[in-house]
């Protein structure tokens, strides 16, 4: 797996960086403070999203800036991936408005579903990424200062041994379900067993037989009883259908004559209603009459001839036309009274903007004046700023006068004097060594003496050529003494003239920011004098204009004036047409009375027909009552003969006698009903027992079985416990012979030094380090550079583990370091150094460090190189000769 490319905006100290990232080892370079980590942090906070973070979402976002967004395109097992997160900090806590990631296979959306998404392809989370390929910042010495016990957690998340013991424990709490629900289904089938013995003693089936015999007895006197209680129903029928039908006819005999007296009075009011109806005839006829009176008065009163309905309406047509006429001139006239008045009322209006206008531009007119007033008081704060960065400038570059190099090759100097340090410390580290070497063989040598033997041979010393050798070596230590002595005075010497030069670098610097400054504070000085300039000139100019605008508000008032006469004339004309409009209308109103009365007159006449229609059609309605009641007559008379009292009293004692025979017969069939309800209940109850006694049988034989099921899976529940614990043993056990042995590999490779022997790791991953002698150290006990070389080599170990695995090779993330050189002095930086390479010999695809020192630069395949600038806060990063700048915001 690779990391690609990285795009940040207005994430933390960067604006809008855009920063390719190759294979092999790639050393993010610049001073502490300069925002290095915060692209290994983006890169992280990429894939994992909030849980990547020390704090939250809040500290991503640039100071002032509403958005950032983080994209990271990176190759995972040869496929390409882009991840794009984009969080927004306008509301009252930061929030990620946009998380995509883009795959091979599709796009996953969400900062859940992504996180999870990667998780799953690297298969580690957030804190085994930090455990395995990130060594965070002041995170060297997790692991070795980790317990045993945090240490085993963590490198078995790493080789996913977590997961064996949480299916061990899957497997446990499986067996101890399954024991759980074996003990209940055991009770549950003695009790079964129980329930089946005590409904076998009963005899069921015997039961069943007798209730059975006595049922059959009993409904074959219910349905001889029954058969006796339809013959005296079927009697009750035929005497009520006697006596139904005679009652029928006496009742039809008294609807009868009942119909011939409401036929005689309906006769009798219908000719009552005919003479009243030629009354109202009579009256209608003289209504009539007074109308036509009431129409000629009218007539007389109107220009019209005749009251025809032609008449009228031709009169009514001139009228209309004659209205239309005024109501246009009317229209005209008001329109007109109308128009002048919204004229001079807009004029009006007009005129009052126009001087408010005015007001305003005097008003402006003064509040430039006074802007201008107050920017020639800022002038003279620039002015004097000017003269403040002058002095400055020439107070650092006064730095210069007793140095030893010109203004603008500090930077050369300094470069030089590193130089001579580094070849100093390194020419003092052999020095060093070969001291302690001869030194050491010294002391062997007279130990030997001391005992009468060779130091090089080991025999008897006496007549021995090779003791004057050990004189020479005394003197070679006095040498190497005498020159260790002169190169650490030059080397003293070199590191204040480094301290020198990165005091005149700084200082070139500062004039630069300085002059820079200067630059601006000139610009504004210029800005502001054009801006007095332009102000005064806006503000006469605007008085002017407001001269001008009250001149014109005059010219419309009185053109206002004007208007409103012309709009007096228009009303009374309006007055004089809305009079003839009156006089036509009422002209109008008494023609249409005419029309109404004559209406009235029509309507009468209408209903005078009316009435003597309806007279006839009463005439003809008593015809037909006559008719009827004629035919009633004629029933009647029938229904008189036919009427047999003895039949209907023969009748009615056959229906007394049925009743009778009925009322008993019921009482005994309930009884009978009752004994066979109890023996089919009974019945029923047996019945129910015996199919509960075949279910119970059933129910039992079903549960032997499951308990002989639950028994075979409790054991193969506690075989598959015991496999996954003696697989993740095992497992452990092969990953810590791996690990100790690539840990070995490691740390001989980079720390080579007499001192130790050997690294033990235990099956409970506890560390100790060996001596030469054998002595065992904790890891703890070693010095601070010592304990950090020990642990980056712990965890290039695991990551070479996971990278090559048990089993075949893996791909993995890149190996980031961040800061490692923190707790290393010089000599430990070195070793580093090899560190690093021995990694990319081994395969690591791509290596990121990012480090303040000098010296891991030359292990790099690319360099990246990060400053910020002290005036903005704005960090760049510069790579292949490009610049790219980034936003104010968190240091690393």
């Amino acid at each position: 797996m690779k990391f690609d490319r990285i795009r940040l905006s207005n994430f933390k100290c960067y604006g809008d960086t855009d920063l390719t990232l190759d294979s092999g080892v790639t050393v993010i370079h610049g001073l502490n403070g300069s925002g290095k980590s915060s692209l290994l942090e983006a890169c992280f906070f990429a894939l994992y999203g909030a849980t990547a973070l020390d704090r939250t979402l809040d500290d991503v976002v640039t100071i002032g800036e509403e958005d950032a967004e983080v994209e990271l395109w990176f190759t995972h097992r040869g496929g390409e991936y882009h991840v794009h997160r984009r969080i927004r900090a306008t509301g009252e806590r930061a929030r990620t408005a946009k998380c995509v990631l883009e795959t091979p296979e599709g796009s996953v959306d969400g900062a859940e579903d992504v996180r999870n998404h990667v998780v799953g392809l690297f298969r580690m989370d957030a804190e085994a990424f930090v455990n395995c390929a990130y060594v965070r910042q002041g995170e060297v010495n997790k692991l070795i200062n980790a317990t045993p016990g945090q240490r085993q957690d963590m490198i078995d998340d790493l080789l996913q041994l977590g997961k064996l013991e949480e299916y061990r424990e899957r497997a446990s709490d499986a067996r101890l379900g399954v024991k759980s629900v074996l003990d209940d289904r055991r009770g549950s089938l003695a009790e079964l067993q129980s329930q089946v013995e005590e409904k076998e003693e009963k005899n069921l089936h015997d039961l069943l037989n007798d209730l059975e015999s006595k049922l059959a007895e009993v409904e074959g006197e219910i349905e001889r009883f029954e058969g006796n209680r339809e013959e005296a129903r079927t009697t009750l029928e035929e005497a009520r259908d006697v006596l139904e039908s005679y009652e029928e006819k006496r009742e039809e005999l008294d609807d009868v004559e009942e119909d011939i007296e409401t036929l005689q009075s309906d006769i009798t009011e219908t000719e009552r209603e005919r003479d009243d109806l030629r009354e109202r005839i009579g009256d209608l006829r003289e209504r009539v009459d007074a109308l036509e009176s009431d129409v000629d008065d009218l007539l007389a009163e109107t220009d019209v001839d005749a009251a025809d309905e032609d008449a009228i309406e031709a009169r009514l047509a001139e009228l209309d036309a004659a209205d239309d006429e005024v109501a246009d001139d009317l229209g005209d006239a008001k329109t007109q009274a109308q128009m002048f008045g919204n004229q001079a009322d807009n004029l009006g209006q007009r005129a009052n903007e126009l001087e408010e206008r005015a007001a305003e531009k005097r008003q402006r007119a003064d509040e430039l004046e006074s802007e201008a007033e107050d920017a020639d008081a800022d002038l003279a704060d620039y002015r004097e700023k000017l003269e403040t960065l002058g002095d400055r400038i020439d107070a650092e570059r006064a730095t210069f006068e007793d140095a030893s190099v010109e203004f603008g090759e500090a930077e050369t100097y300094l470069e030089d004097c590193r130089e001579k340090r580094d070849a100093l410390v390194e020419r003092e580290q052999e020095l060093t060594a070969e001291r302690k070497s001869l030194r050491d063989g010294i002391e062997e040598a007279e130990r030997l003496l001391d005992a009468g033997k060779c130091p090089e041979c080991g025999q008897p010393v006496d007549g021995s050529p090779h003791v004057d050798g050990l004189d020479e070596d005394r003197d070679r230590l006095a040498e190497l003494d005498d020159e260790l002595e002169s190169v650490r005075k030059d080397r003293e010497r070199v590191e204040s003239d480094v301290e020198s030069a990165e005091r005149l670098r700084e200082a070139e610097r500062t004039v630069a920011n300085l002059r820079d400054n200067r630059e601006s504070v000139e610009q504004l000085v210029d800005d502001k004098e054009a801006t007095v300039t332009e102000k005064r000139e806006e503000a006469e100019s605007l008085r002017e204009e407001a001269d001008d605008l009250d001149s014109e508000a005059e010219d419309k008032c009185e053109d206002a004036k004007q208007l409103r006469e012309k709009a007096a004339e228009r009303e009374e004309r309006v007055e004089e047409l809305e009079a003839e409009r009156e006089a036509i209308s009422a002209k109008q109103e008494r023609l249409e009375e005419i029309r109404s009365v004559r209406e009235k007159r029509d309507e009468l006449e209408d209903e005078i027909e009316r009435r003597r229609d309806e007279r006839t059609h009463l005439a003809e309605v008593n015809d037909e009552r006559r008719n009827r009641l004629a035919e009633k007559r004629d029933r009647r008379d029938d229904l008189r003969e036919a009427y047999d009292e003895e039949r209907i009293e023969a009748a009615r004692d056959d229906e007394e006698r049925a009743e009778g025979y009925l009322e008993k017969v019921e009482d005994k069939l309930d009884d009978l009903r009752e004994d066979r309800d109890d023996l089919q209940g009974r019945i029923g109850g047996v019945k129910s027992e015996i199919e509960a006694l075949e279910e119970l049988r059933d129910r039992r034989d079903d549960l032997r079985e499951r308990v002989e099921a639950l028994e075979s899976l409790r054991d193969e529940a506690a075989d598959l416990e015991a496999m996954y614990g003696d697989l993740r043993a095992e497992l452990r056990q092969r990953n810590v012979e791996s690990l100790e042995r690539m840990l070995n590999e490691v740390f001989d490779l980079v720390y080579q030094n007499d001192s130790y022997s050997r690294i033990a790791l235990d099956g409970e991953y506890q560390l100790t380090v060996y001596q030469k002698d054998g002595e065992p150290l904790d890891p703890g006990q070693l010095s601070g550079g010592e304990r950090a070389l020990f642990n980056l080599s712990l965890r290039c170990a695991i990551y070479r583990l996971l990278s090559e695995g048990i089993e075949g090779t893996a791909p993995m993330p890149p190996l980031i370091l961040d800061e490692p050189t923190v707790f290393l002095d010089s000599g430990h930086v070195s070793q580093l150094v090899e560190l690093v390479e021995s990694m990319r010999e081994l395969g690591v695809e791509q290596i990121i460090v990012v480090s303040h020192d000098e010296e891991l630069v030359g292990a790099a395949d690319d360099l990246v190189r990060v400053e910020k600038d002290a005036t903005t806060n704005r960090s760049h990063v510069e790579r292949g000769g490009t610049v790219f700048e980034a936003s104010a915001g968190a240091d690393d």
